[in-house]
């Protein structure tokens, strides 16, 4: 963590980070900062900081004399985009953040409820958040620079809701992927955190299984899959005190200011049967939310589409449908056979995808000659006769 070192507020050195912001780093270094009462190291910090927030961070880029921390903080908060689609998840009048962080999840609470309370236990990190909740005219929001959970149980106040987003690093295990593992621990927390709130929103790393969390927690209303750009961010968990009723799952795939929402029950997804066929006129493959979900018998059924193999997670109709991932056309199907396939394609470019295939990838394109790119799009894939099967493409 870096220090909060308020020189570099200063117009000059704010002004020296905004035009260098595309400079190359080490010909800056080597060239000379021309601040010698700022180590050099803070300000290309700043610069290597302010940069990332470019798009993550919108309105901390566009907001005059923030103060950005080292780069791992940056890497692990929330985008501006998926935190404001938290907010609109939960209503209320309070909310406590007890992991704060950067506190980027709490400028978004702060558009939806009455009080933030906002929980970070470096010092540092918690000056720096409260500096910038000025910078961006937002006053509704409590900076306590305390261990989050302690805040949590010395306080005599109730909230509407509580927001954890658990630490997935362990000076042990190192990164860790059970809930368990994370800091706080808040299954070991749960009971105590519901004595003081009904609801519960956890945030949770997309590489932890979904299974693996439902196991580990209780009274799980929802869960939301986060996808941003067909990049699964984060895992959302909605806890309700007492709840005992089915789950929920709730897909978005974020883009270009548009959702791409499918939404299911567990219970229908281990009840439902997939339609299965051989290849029809369409092909779609499903965005990286759902995959990630474990929606592939009841996406077949309520969208009325077959699937190629049970295996494959690809998915095929003759009649056109609008499908939450990619769609394509398929112009041929061909067996998985180099000459074969020589034959009939002789582009020297394509986009190939594998789903449930032997190969990968880049052996793929090696043994056919082909580099990355162009307008075929090529699947190699098992269908359900078990056969290994090159399908061509158009994208829709």
């Amino acid at each position: 963590m870096i220090s909060f070192n308020k020189e570099l507020l200063n117009i000059k050195v704010q002004d020296f980070i905004l035009k260098n912001l595309n400079s190359d780093i080490s010909k800056l270094i080597l060239k000379g900062i021309p601040f010698l009462n700022i180590e050099s190291q803070v300000i290309i910090e700043q610069i290597e900081a302010k940069k990332r927030c470019k798009t993550k961070l919108t309105s901390w880029f566009n907001t005059e004399n923030i103060y950005y921390p080292n780069k791992l903080n940056i890497e692990q908060t929330s985008s501006e985009i998926t935190a404001n689609y938290k907010a609109k998840l939960i209503k209320g009048k309070t909310i406590i953040d007890i992991t704060g962080g950067f506190g980027v999840d709490c400028f978004a609470f702060a558009k939806i409820f009455k009080s933030v309370t906002h929980c970070e236990i470096n010092p540092i990190l918690s000056d720096i958040v409260k500096h910038n909740y000025k910078q961006l005219n937002t006053d509704n929001i409590t900076c306590v620079c305390n261990d989050g959970i302690e805040a949590f149980k010395t306080t005599k106040n109730n909230f509407d809701w509580i927001y954890i987003d658990p630490s997935r690093r362990s000076d042990i295990k190192g990164k860790v992927f059970l809930l368990k593992d994370c800091l706080p621990n808040v299954p070991q927390h749960l009971n105590s955190l519901f004595e003081k709130s009904n609801n519960i929103l956890i945030k949770t790393s997309p590489l932890l299984d979904i299974s693996s969390g439902i196991n580990e927690l209780k009274n799980i209303k929802t869960i939301h899959v986060v996808a941003l750009n067909n990049e699964v961010k984060e895992l959302l968990w909605v806890l309700e005190k007492d709840y005992k009723g089915g789950i929920d799952i709730k897909t978005v795939n974020l883009k270009n200011k548009t959702e791409t929402i499918f939404n299911f029950n567990l219970d229908e997804e281990s009840t439902s049967v997939a339609n299965y066929n051989l290849p029809l006129t369409y092909l779609y493959e499903p965005n990286s939310a759902i995959l990630k979900a474990g929606a592939f018998n009841i996406l077949s059924t309520k969208l009325n589409v077959s699937k190629l193999h049970k295996h494959s997670h690809l998915y095929t109709s003759d009649a056109f449908i609008d499908f939450p991932g990619r769609s394509f056309k398929i112009i041929k199907e061909l067996p998985y056979n180099k000459k074969v396939f020589k034959k009939y394609f002789n582009e020297a470019k394509a986009n190939i995808t594998t789903r449930n295939f032997p190969e990968k990838v880049d052996a793929i394109r090696k043994k056919l000659s082909l580099k990355d790119g162009g307008n075929s799009y090529i699947f190699f894939t098992t269908n359900l006769n078990n056969n290994k099967i090159i399908l061509v493409c158009e994208k829709i």
